[in-house]
């Protein structure tokens, strides 16, 4: 019981910020596509020689993701948020309480 009344301003940090946020910040769809990602290339391979193989594969397969990040259409617009954020006057270290 201590442990989710020490966790409970975390848990509900999310609830703080706009509702159009929310949604993609309190779900882990996008790690766990990341996840699906890398299984399905490793089930090609089934069996890396040596740990730098792996490395390299995972490696490849991050800066991937990041370039589609970086170049495509926005997860969370920031301009957005940090609009808010200016009028709403939040800071850096508020605390959900």
């Amino acid at each position: 019981m201590r442990i989710l009344e020490t966790g409970f301003d975390d848990v509900i940090a999310v609830l703080s910020l706009p509702e159009k946020y929310r949604k993609r910040l309190r779900t882990t769809n996008s790690v766990e596509r990341l996840n699906e990602e890398i299984r399905r290339r490793e089930r090609v391979i089934r069996i890396f020689p040596n740990r730098q193989s792996v490395i390299r594969l995972l490696g490849a397969l991050l800066m991937e993701q990041y370039e589609k990040w970086a170049s495509g259409r926005k997860y969370l617009n920031m301009e957005e948020y940090l609009s808010w954020r200016k009028n709403n006057n939040v800071s850096d270290n508020t605390n959900v309480s």
